[in-house]
């Protein structure tokens, strides 16, 4: 492949990690970045670090040249409908053939969740752009759990309001070893993929294992939603990533997220990542050190 693929939000969690797939597969990759003085974790042969800015339209016609293939990602805002159209619109404007789109599980324009929305919109958008796509819609990622790694490590527990529903977390280097293969084979096409982890698990289960692979106890502590809602409000979230995510908890507590499919296996041909190798893998972390 002689030209290069364009891995959009390039820094990010998921983005990151296509970048450095790509390059490892020997792939020509541009990464997108605003500021290339966050980009020294991306940095490394094969990989191009370009500016650009998906609010100022003006920008990404240089960075879309000689491109055929685009990863699509932006950082979630109530801005991203009109970012990520500006993209698909410089895009078509630029001759690139494909795009491959990262999406939300349950995605779909009557979804009380706001972002779940958003993305939907740019589903559509991009499906009338006249561009080949595929579109990805990953599960709740396990690298979400980082985000308990305050309590686990003070107190060896794990907050939420998730009673006893299970939802099938993935990993996001499975994430970004399908969206390597979306972008770098042919077949997938016009193609929605919903991506899961191996197995949906309870935030009982989550706490077992990060029990066993710590070496040290971890509880699941289950919390009313409204004093989860608050907590969140006290942390200076967004409003609006609030209100979603008190939906989203609401929704797999009462046993809408226990979906698991087989598209890890299938296209990066890899077994999915477990979420005991996932605990194993950023025990550090946990563990405060």
């Amino acid at each position: 492949m002689t030209h290069p693929i364009l891995v959009t939000g390039a820094t990010g969690t998921v983005g990151s990690q296509v970048v450095k797939q790509l390059a490892a597969k020997g792939v020509p990759t541009r990464a997108l970045v605003r500021d290339p003085n966050g980009a020294g974790p991306i940095q490394g042969p094969g990989i191009d670090i370009v500016v650009g800015d998906f609010s100022q339209p003006e920008t990404l016609a240089l960075v879309l040249a000689g491109v055929e293939r685009v990863f699509l990602l932006s950082p979630p805002s109530p801005q991203q409908v009109e970012w990520q159209g500006n993209l698909i619109d410089a895009a078509k404007q630029a001759k690139v053939e494909d795009i491959v789109k990262l999406s939300i599980l349950g995605a779909d324009e009557h979804s009380p969740v706001s972002i779940a929305q958003w993305h939907w919109q740019t589903e559509q958008h991009l499906k009338a752009s006249g561009l080949t796509y595929t579109i990805l819609q990953p599960h709740f990622f396990m690298q979400n759990i980082l985000g308990f790694t305050s309590s686990i490590v003070a107190e060896g527990k794990v907050y939420a309001p998730m009673r006893e529903g299970r939802i099938g977390l993935v990993d996001v280097r499975d994430i970004a070893a399908v969206a390597v293969a979306a972008l770098t084979e042919d077949g997938h096409t016009g193609k929605t993929y919903i991506v899961t982890g191996p197995e949906a698990l309870s935030f009982a289960d989550i706490a077992a294992k990060l029990s066993r692979a710590l070496g040290k106890p971890v509880s699941y502590v289950d919390v009313p939603l409204e004093a989860a809602r608050q907590s969140m409000l006290s942390l200076g979230m967004p409003t609006w990533l609030v209100e979603d995510m008190t939906l989203l908890y609401e929704a797999f507590s009462a046993g809408h997220g226990e979906l698991v499919t087989d598209v890890v296996a299938t296209m990066a041909k890899k077994p999915p990542i477990s979420f005991d190798q996932f605990a194993r893998d950023y025990a550090q972390a946990f563990l405060g050190s």
